[in-house]
């Protein structure tokens, strides 16, 4: 099964990722000095981060997962960095 996912940090931004192969464990490849700046080393101590199925096929080929991917960005806006971690597509404000 193929995936997008939703990653939920603590302070509410958002990552949008893909998983080709629905790993349970895979939380995405945002970039991690990026998250590091929104929370103190206290708040890093005890961190929660929500994924979510926000997409599945299981017929889908790699090329319509990664298009799936860049339309759940946009609509989530997850490349605003006021709202998430993905870093591309660029965000136009």
């Amino acid at each position: 099964m193929k995936v997008i996912y939703k990653l939920t940090y603590p302070n509410g931004k958002i990552y949008i990722g893909k998983d080709l192969t629905d790993t349970i464990n895979y939380f995405g490849s945002a970039d991690s000095k990026l998250v590091e700046r929104d929370f103190t080393r206290e708040q890093r101590r005890d961190f929660t981060i929500r994924r979510e199925i926000l997409w599945e096929s299981g017929t889908a080929s790699d090329a319509e997962v990664s298009q799936k991917e860049v339309e759940f960005i946009r609509s989530c806006r997850s490349n605003d960095p006021a709202v998430g971690y993905n870093q591309w597509p660029k965000f136009i404000a």
